[in-house]
């Protein structure tokens, strides 16, 4: 897919391409490929991810008037995530975008997720700085926003590890147990792979960056498989 494809897709328009094109440069592919010229993405990761929570909480502020702030925080916490934001990006094509490492694009199932999220983060922040705050916010509206009455309507919100640990206890009687089971990476983008255990069953992986979002991948990740979501 060409950049003009890509506009073409999402309805977007962009004055200075370099700066969407960035957006999609993944650190391995630097390190791959250090003469091209290019740079990665995670300067403007950090710059979308600023504006993105500003968005999501004014969105939310505004919408939910009687809500405390515990409920909000876990709204935000479930729009934002890398589940969500890495199946928003896998709906718009990002993926077709994505400029990786040749290893890092043969492992497909390596943090895809993660790598998605990143990038729809590091496009926002390309976004806001092409055509600003406005256009950034309604971009944001029509693809993550326009998702929180179904994740508030599903419970998708709760805590997943707290859930999967009621229903184990109270169907099995077990606490369920976290292990590690592989990490790989530099450690700047380090990634984690966790089990879920049942006693000696392991019920379901998950993948992050951090051991915390890999536990709480597998935990969401144990409620599907149990169909207790």
């Amino acid at each position: 897919m060409t950049l003009e494809e890509f506009k073409q897709y999402n309805k977007v328009q962009f004055k200075n391409d370099a700066l969407l094109q960035q957006a999609f440069i993944h650190r391995s592919f630097i390190n791959e490929n250090t003469r091209s010229g290019f740079e990665h993405n995670e300067r403007l990761e950090f710059l979308g991810d600023s504006v993105l929570e500003l968005v999501v909480t004014e969105y939310l502020y505004e919408t939910y008037p009687h809500q405390n702030e515990g409920d909000l925080t876990a709204y935000r916490s479930a729009l934002v995530n890398a589940i969500t934001l890495g199946s928003v990006a896998d709906s718009l094509r990002f993926n077709d975008m994505i400029k990786l490492s040749k290893g890092e694009a043969k492992d497909v199932s390596r943090a895809r997720s993660s790598i998605l999220a990143d990038a729809y983060e590091a496009f926002i922040g390309a976004l806001y700085l092409d055509q600003g705050y406005d256009v950034a916010k309604e971009f944001i509206a029509r693809t993550v926003l326009v998702r929180t009455k179904d994740i508030i309507k599903k419970g998708l919100y709760k805590d997943a590890k707290s859930f999967v640990q009621e229903k184990s206890q109270e169907l099995y009687g077990i606490t369920p147990a976290y292990n590690v089971l592989s990490e790989e990476g530099p450690d700047h983008d380090k990634i984690f792979k966790v089990g879920i255990y049942f006693g000696d069953e392991v019920v379901a992986e998950g993948e992050g960056k951090s051991k915390q979002e890999a536990e709480t991948v597998a935990a969401k990740n144990a409620l599907e498989k149990k169909g207790w979501a």
